[in-house]
């Protein structure tokens, strides 16, 4: 999924979205010691994925791109528009 439909999603949408990810991405390589994968890509890609939805969380918590309904979203555009 293209990171603007993550950034779309609230936290807690997207914390549900990263433990899914992390379980189909464990059973996976499960099934990749037990016998072989019918879509060996699906491997990258879910690892890609889960990377770009920790990068989304993290820069919520950093400030640098607030998730909607997270705290503080407001307030990162208001000092904003204050330092101009």
């Amino acid at each position: 999924m293209k990171p603007e439909k993550y950034r779309e999603m609230t936290r807690e949408e997207l914390e549900r979205i990263a433990r899914d990810l992390r379980e189909e991405l464990f059973n996976l390589r499960f099934r990749v010691s037990t016998q072989k994968l019918d879509n060996p890509l699906k491997l990258r890609e879910l690892r890609r994925d889960l990377a770009r939805v920790l990068t989304i969380l993290r820069e919520d918590e950093l400030g640098i791109h607030k998730l909607p309904g997270s705290p503080g979203a407001g307030v990162a555009e208001q000092s904003d528009q204050t330092k101009s």
